[in-house]
This record gives structure tokens, C-alpha cells and sequence, in this order.
């Protein structure tokens, strides 16, 4: 991974504490579980020890994927303009056709989000309103090929 990740203040401090969770509890609760399943004896037919080796498989990719994320990440800074959205800033956007209307805080791709309203700037969203003032109108093409309009309501850090 050579590419820099673009991370809030905010999305640094919560991938620094997962990692030291990851670090201090998890890998210590995953050792304890792979040690007792031991206690049972023959590990070649251990599901138990099997689920605790996967668990334990997947807390060390994910506190990799985290130091990786950390050493390649560069850290944005409070958008210091509200004339135009830019990485941090946090939208309220009008669909045109329906009338919806949708609040988003655009951030770098690895603490995007969908379900807290946390989008990517590469994302089809994201990539259409960066740089977009309050009041103009973006076009969005969905992955399925369909283009719906935001209004740009307002624009906040």
C-alpha cells in the first residue's frame, strides 16, 4: 500500500484505540482460549481450538491492517473553509427528485462509514459534491449507472 489514507482527528484516535485494544485484550483473551482448548486434548478434531486459531488469524490481519492504515494515513485538518466542501466537512444535501434530505461528514475511504453517514470522498457521493459550494447542484452516477441530483444545503465543519 503506497497510497496515502486521509484520516479525521477524530477517525486517528478511534483506530488508536482499537489497536491498543486489539493488542492488550483481545490477543490476550484469543491466547487464553487457544490455551484451554489445548486442555481438551487431540487439537486435530478441536473445533474449539479451530475457532480460537481463525479468531486469533483475524485479530492479528486486522492490528496489521491498522499499524498499516496509522503509517500511511495523513491526518485533515478542521476544513478552515465553508465555501466549498472538502475533506471533513459535513454536508446536508437535497435530493431533487424526492425532496430527501440526506447529512453526511465526508472522510478518507479508511474510516468511511455508510451507516453513521460517514462517506468516502471516493465514493460515487463523495467524489461528486468535493469542492462544491452551498447552493450548486451535483449530479451523482450510481454504481447501477443511474444519475440523481443534490442540492447543496449547507455546508458545516
Amino acid at each position: 500500500m503506497n497510497k496515502e489514507i486521509a484520516l479525521t482527528p477524530e477517525g486517528q484516535v478511534r483506530l488508536e484505540e482499537e489497536l491498543k485494544h486489539l493488542e492488550t485484550v483481545r490477543r490476550r483473551e484469543v491466547g487464553d482460549r487457544i490455551k484451554e482448548a489445548k486442555e481438551f486434548g487431540d487439537i486435530s478434531e478441536n473445533s474449539e481450538y479451530d475457532d480460537a486459531k481463525n479468531e486469533q488469524a483475524w485479530v492479528e490481519g486486522r492490528i496489521a491492517e491498522i499499524n498499516l492504515i496509522l503509517s500511511h494515513a495523513t491526518i485533515i485538518d478542521t476544513p478552515k473553509s465553508k465555501n466549498r466542501i472538502v475533506l471533513g466537512s459535513k454536508v446536508e444535501l437535497k435530493d431533487v427528485e424526492t425532496a430527501d434530505v440526506h447529512v453526511y461528514h465526508l472522510v478518507g475511504s479508511a474510516e468511511a462509514d455508510p451507516t453513521h453517514d460517514r462517506i468516502s470522498n471516493e465514493s460515487p457521493v463523495g467524489a461528486a459534491v468535493m469542492g462544491a459550494k452551498k447552493g450548486q447542484v451535483v449530479q451523482v452516477t450510481t454504481p447501477r449507472g443511474a444519475v440523481i441530483e443534490y442540492e447543496v444545503l449547507k455546508i458545516t465543519n
